[in-house]
């Protein structure tokens, strides 16, 4: 059946938190790959749907006499790819109060191209609910981050309260050119050590330099569902439904033609197919000579009202718009607009918690290097803002930060203004340019040149 599930929804991998205690053993380790390999096939589903490789495809065929049609919407990417437009379209922007550790964020996000890496880390997590960000040094100790998918990662968690990370993992197959094909490869990173391993030996410990597990986890939400796996089942049935209807369409182009009450050779059948003229002489019952094409029985209308009943429930249970749609553009203010992506702007603000908690974690693991920062603490002062990426009226904005001259500080004005990407920045322009002006103004009063 198309809402049949593939596999069982997400739970963390937890183990007794005294399990560091008794050191990392390969036995463990593997016990852990082998519960994170039950949850594979929900992750490759998913992948599958948001690429276009649906269920719909892998259906028994029919009989070669019988139309098969198999159409698949891509409903799942276009959900996912709106949603990170809408909600991280715009850079998340990063401002401290510390002037060098705020200049030391300019270049770390500078060589790790932290936009499209933010963005890379959110489509994940929409993907499948989850995704990790792993913290390493480079040859020349820069700090640099990459992204991984739960297909190739996870984080093993204590059973407390507190569900703190124990270890993370990851790992992966070696290819067919290898030695040991197919084995298993990776590494255990803990808080103190980073430990390689390789066909079912653990290598040599390396010192993890943060002191913490290098890895953060980013959610989506707490029970770690996909953004667009609700409406997996609604985009499987929609996918049959249209599949069937385009079968519907060439049944009907290929209608039988029935002549009942005389009888044509060869010829004459060839002669009506390709002159498409029906002439039937030399009888004398022509009256009841019966002519008409066999068409089934049609449910266009049933269809239609289906697949309409089933894109409006898509769209409303994964709360994202459809912008694409003709009535979307009727909203003639932003308040109307606001009505219209009410729904995905809830769904936006509570991502943007999970989102915010994650980076905070990634400036920690920044801060407790040396060569980032000597203030360990910086991290808890950085202003984290979102930005939603909607069409903007800059004449409202600056009417806005206008009235609001004398009641707030320039900077929270500057803030309000979409096309200033650092208030802070754009503050010490303005005063180098007015420094600059009363220079000039000072020489042409004085008569210096």
């Amino acid at each position: 059946m198309a809402n049949d599930r593939p596999y069982k929804l997400p739970t963390p991998i937890t183990r007794d938190a005294r399990v560091l205690e008794y050191g990392i053993k390969m036995d463990l380790i593997n016990e852990c790959i082998e519960e994170h390999k039950a949850m594979l096939p929900r992750y490759e589903y998913l992948e599958n749907l948001y690429l276009g490789f649906h269920n719909i495809f892998k259906r028994p065929e029919k009989d070669d006499w019988k139309p098969d049609h198999r159409l698949a919407v891509g409903f799942p990417r276009y959900i996912a790819d709106t949603f990170i437009g809408y909600a991280y379209g715009k850079p998340i922007k990063l401002q401290s109060p510390d002037e060098e550790f705020d200049e030391a964020l300019q270049v770390f996000g500078k060589r790790n191209a932290i936009r499209d890496h933010n963005k890379e880390l959110a489509k994940s997590a929409c993907k499948y609910g989850h995704a990790f960000e792993y913290m390493y040094q480079n040859e020349e100790t820069e700090t640099r981050v990459t992204k991984f998918t739960p297909r190739q990662m996870f984080i093993v968690y204590d059973d407390s309260v507190a569900e703190r990370a124990l270890f993370a993992v990851r790992y992966g197959r070696h290819g067919l050119k290898s030695k040991t094909p197919g084995e298993i490869y990776g590494e255990v990173l803990t808080p103190s050590e980073i430990i390689p391993f390789d066909n079912d030996k653990l290598g040599e410990a390396e010192i993890n330099p943060y002191g913490k597990i290098p890895v953060v986890e980013w959610k989506l939400n707490e029970e770690r569902i996909g953004l667009y796996e609700p409406v997996a089942g609604l985009v499987e049935t929609y996918n049959a439904a249209l599949g069937e209807k385009a079968n519907d369409v060439e049944s009907f182009a290929e209608a039988y033609l029935a002549i009942m009450g005389a009888e044509l050779d060869e010829d004459g059948i060839r002669h009506i197919r390709d002159n498409r003229i029906i002439n039937l002489y030399g009888t004398d019952n022509a009256k009841d000579v019966l002519i008409q094409f066999l068409q089934k029985p049609t449910a266009d209308g049933t269809q239609e009202n289906l697949l309409d009943r089933l894109e409006t429930l898509i769209y409303e249970t994964a709360m994202v718009a459809n912008i694409s749609d003709e009535s979307f553009g009727s909203a003639t203010s932003g308040t109307a607009l606001a009505y219209k992506i009410q729904a995905m702007s809830n769904l936006a603000e509570s991502f943007d918690g999970k989102v915010e908690k994650s980076i905070r974690k990634r400036l920690k693991l920044f801060c407790t290097l040396s060569t980032n920062t000597t203030n360990p603490d910086a991290y808890e002062d950085v202003e984290i803002t979102f930005t939603r990426n909607v069409p903007k009226n800059l004449l409202e904005e600056a009417q806005t930060a206008a009235q609001l001259s004398g009641i707030v500080s320039h900077e929270t004005q500057l803030k309000g203004l979409s096309i200033v990407d650092n208030a802070k920045a754009e503050l010490e322009k303005i005063k180098d340019e007015d420094s600059e002006l009363s220079s000039v103004i000072d020489k042409a009063f004085t008569g210096d040149k």
